[in-house]
């Protein structure tokens, strides 16, 4: 089986700080040889570097989440555009736009998410997008903005908003909500969606699949998002794997500090 690559793991969660380099050593064990821990807030930052020091195959990814929106400060968008500058992580983000939790100000919302794509377009760096409620929005920013790419993180959105999200050459990040059968129009986007736009992920420690309801999520567990792919698209689980890694290893590249 080709290793594996989880696009989207928060590493850096307190959830994870009890033994987080015992579920390194799982994920490795379970054929997950590289993970993108994307940030969440400014103050997280230090430690998502960190925690991403443990391990080669640990790639950072620096931005401002919208669910922590009262964290965020306007001269954390010169801060970002600092660490981007010396860290050079692997991408932007997470970043977006969430309509769903009640209580998050739309208009400062867009203030940060529009920021945060000027300054991946600026650097030449994928963004990790949250869109809840809001795919139709983020897409319009993606067009507008031009010259972006990355990875919409667990896809929930209809068919016709992923083909304009291939469209713009953006990708779509499946992890454990696609084990549940209940899942059903996000299981035919997965059916027939291109293998070129396909990114396996666990969002760690959150939404475990099926077969861990109530626990906390691990990257050891992608082999099972894996293999409920593989009998969606009638493909062999050791294609989607080495398909699936090729794209992610594709879009998310680290450049040395020196670059």
């Amino acid at each position: 089986m080709s290793a594996l690559y989880d696009s989207h793991c928060h590493l850096d969660a307190p959830e994870f700080d009890p033994d987080r380099p015992a579920v390194v050593a799982r994920a490795r064990a379970a054929g997950v040889q590289w993970q993108l821990v994307p940030a969440v807030s400014r103050a997280a930052w230090p430690a998502l570097r960190a925690a991403c020091a443990l391990d080669d195959g640990l790639l950072p990814a620096y931005g401002l989440h919208p669910m922590y929106l009262d964290q965020h400060r306007d001269e954390h968008l010169d801060e970002l555009a600092d660490w981007l500058a010396t860290e050079r992580p692997a991408a932007v983000g997470e970043c977006g736009l969430d309509y769903f939790v009640e209580g998050l100000d739309p208009e400062r919302q867009r203030h940060f998410f529009q920021a945060q794509l000027d300054l991946a377009r600026d650097f030449d760096l994928p963004v990790v997008l949250h869109a809840r409620r809001a795919v139709d929005e983020v897409i319009t920013r993606l067009r507008r903005t031009g010259g972006l790419r990355g990875v919409v993180h667990s896809w929930s959105g209809s068919e016709e908003q992923a083909r304009q999200l291939f469209d713009l050459g953006f990708h779509l990040g499946i992890g454990g909500p696609v084990t549940f059968e209940r899942a059903q129009r996000l299981r035919r986007t997965v059916a027939s969606m291109p293998l070129e736009f396909l990114l396996l992920e666990t969002d760690a420690p959150d939404q475990p699949g099926a077969g861990h309801r109530g626990e906390r999520n691990e990257p050891a567990y992608l082999p099972e998002v894996l293999a409920v792919v593989a009998q969606l698209r009638g493909e062999s689980p050791e294609a989607i794997a080495a398909a699936t890694t090729a794209n992610a290893r594709r879009l998310f590249v680290r450049r040395p500090a020196s670059a």
